[in-house]
């Protein structure tokens, strides 16, 4: 039992959230009801499961002698000794086999393509563009948009231009948020060959580019959401909600009402960055800190009743 303990927890269900985001296509094109398109959009979700676990299992392996300084990785499962680097490899290929021959069964050939170059990327950030100053963090960001691109493939759904720019806001800004808290952690250890040993590019990271960066990706994303919101086509009030609404009110672009949300989650986050020092896990953040959870809930139950409710309420 301990053996399949330790498997899971280096294949990181917890990190399975982020691959949510293959149903972004689809749900702001208010399509992800339509059976067909919620299937293929989930049938990718599963590819994308199985795919980034394979890539942690090989990620583990490699990082192992550096993760073993460090304060918090020394205790997973293949640092500390529990899992064999052997059977981490074992897994690892099996798990990316399996996304691969699923999606050529399942999926298209353009969700293929973006799932095999995804995991190229990530063995290429395993084995050398981890050492790489800032191309390190754009490559963690732009996990993400290969999972909204793939998400529009599986569900052969366009997707719009302004979500993919506010995509790839926010996840530079979790990508440099998590280098921000990385070295906010190491710091608390008085020996400087511990952050060294750990991870080499953060030495080069000064705080001042990190938190400019920060700064530089929360804008970007609030204007670039904004200005989504403000392009979107103005959703038709039904029956029942427009007779008591007035005439400039009969034809709203909902969607701006989310806008603060967005704001109070990223502001959040950021408190979050700096003053507790926990964003290097941004799954772990949003699972644990509650404001945040809470808002990102409601952000979400929002959109869902603004894009596929409140147009058919008649």
């Amino acid at each position: 039992m301990r053996k399949i303990y330790n498997i899971l927890r280096t294949a990181r269900p917890r990190q399975w959230l982020k691959n949510l985001s293959v149903f972004a296509a689809p749900f702001f094109a208010g399509t992800l009801l339509n059976e067909e398109t919620f299937v293929w959009t989930l049938q990718a979700f599963i590819a994308f499961c199985a795919i980034s676990s394979g890539a942690y299992f090989i990620n583990d392996v490699v990082d192992a002698p550096k993760d073993k300084l460090h304060p918090i990785k020394k205790n997973r499962a293949i640092a500390s000794g529990e899992l064999r680097p052997v059977t981490a490899i074992i897994i690892a290929i099996i798990l990316i086999s399996f996304s691969i021959i699923y999606s050529l069964t399942y999926l298209d050939d353009y969700f293929v393509f973006s799932l095999v170059f995804y995991i190229v990327i990530q063995f290429a950030y395993s084995f050398y563009l981890r050492n790489v100053i800032i191309l390190d963090s754009l490559v963690v960001a732009s996990g993400f948009m290969f999972r909204v691109l793939a998400g529009g493939f599986a569900s052969r759904t366009s997707i719009s231009s302004w979500i993919i720019l506010t995509t790839i806001g926010i996840s530079m800004l979790m990508a440099f948020g998590k280098r921000r808290s990385e070295k906010t952690i190491l710091s608390k250890f008085s020996d400087g060959s511990r952050e060294a040993g750990t991870r080499e590019t953060l030495r080069h990271y000064p705080d001042s580019l990190l938190d400019s960066m920060i700064s530089i990706s929360a804008s970007y994303t609030i204007l670039t959401y904004s200005l989504f919101t403000f392009m979107s086509s103005p959703e038709e009030v039904g029956g029942k909600i427009s007779a008591v609404l007035p005439s400039i009110l009969k034809s709203p672009k909902l969607m701006m009402l989310t806008i603060p949300l967005v704001i109070y989650g990223i502001a959040r986050y950021l408190y979050v960055i700096y003053e507790k020092g926990e964003g290097e896990s941004p799954e772990r953040v949003l699972l644990s800190d509650k404001p945040l959870l809470y808002t990102v809930l409601t952000w979400a139950l929002s959109v869902f009743l603004i894009i596929f409710v409140f147009p058919n309420l008649n």
